[in-house]
């Protein structure tokens, strides 16, 4: 598991790259309220699209029957982005994280029966619900996680995901896919292999593999500031939401 220290100097650091806090994707959504802004439309699609995965794991511990947690699923998505919801978020709570799993609990409670009722398939989603990816990877938690604490542990492992595959798919389009496949188990820390062999597999020397290797964690953390900048209000939230994502490990 990834154990990396977000130290002062790197905020500093990107917030001189970035310069002044950008309107992120969930701070226009707030924004927008009740006006179904379409530029907020947009931004809320985008962010339900990358994580609705986390609520798809919560509602599986909930309920016993995959179709049913299927259907509540995309229910959920067809009322949330039809605004429904959206004058149910509490700005000061500043994390789209806390947002989304408020309303799904809400519409739970509200809409189980009513959603259960409806002809599946009634609604569409403007974005995949790949369930049968999900599904295939899906296993009950030994530990036996409560349903809020699942939610968590899938957010946190759908944003890494989000991160990773980014990294992959920039250093793929600047030619070092092969760099990237032979170094990325060592950017948490955990290679299951030696530099030498990644090194030899490279052709660099050790010292160079370990440079690059630098380098590549230096940006996975930029690309994760930045995946958490679009779910959260303010630049100073970053931090702590950081803290928290490994926590939930």
């Amino acid at each position: 598991m990834l154990d990396m220290e977000f130290s002062d100097e790197h905020s500093d650091s990107h917030r001189k790259h970035t310069g002044q806090f950008a309107t992120t994707h969930w701070s226009l959504v707030l924004a927008a309220g009740e006006r179904g802004d379409v530029e907020s439309d947009r931004a809320l699609e985008k962010l339900c699209s990358a994580y609705w995965p986390p609520l798809y794991a919560y509602v599986r511990r909930r309920v016993t029957d995959t179709h049913e947690a299927q259907d509540l699923t995309q229910a959920f998505f067809v009322r949330l982005l039809e605004k429904h919801y959206l004058a149910e978020a509490e700005p000061e709570r500043g994390r789209f994280r806390a947002f989304l799993i408020t309303a799904f609990k809400h519409f739970l409670s509200k809409e189980w029966d009513k959603a259960k009722a409806q002809k599946r398939g009634g609604g569409r989603v403007p974005f995949s619900l790949d369930f049968a990816s999900q599904d295939s990877s899906w296993s009950e938690p030994a530990d036996q996680l409560t349903a809020e604490r699942l939610y968590e542990r899938q957010w946190a492992v759908t944003l890494l995901s989000r991160v990773m595959n980014r990294l992959q798919r920039e250093m793929e389009r600047s030619g070092k896919g092969q760099q990237f496949q032979s170094l990325k188990d060592f950017i948490g820390g955990s290679g299951n292999s030696s530099y030498a062999t990644a090194a030899a597999n490279l052709g660099l020397s050790e010292s160079a593999a370990r440079m690059a290797t630098s380098r590549m964690r230096g940006r996975y953390r930029e690309l994760l500031r930045e995946e958490i900048a679009q779910t959260v209000v303010s630049e100073e939230d970053i931090d702590g939401e950081v803290q928290y994502l490994f926590a939930t490990f």
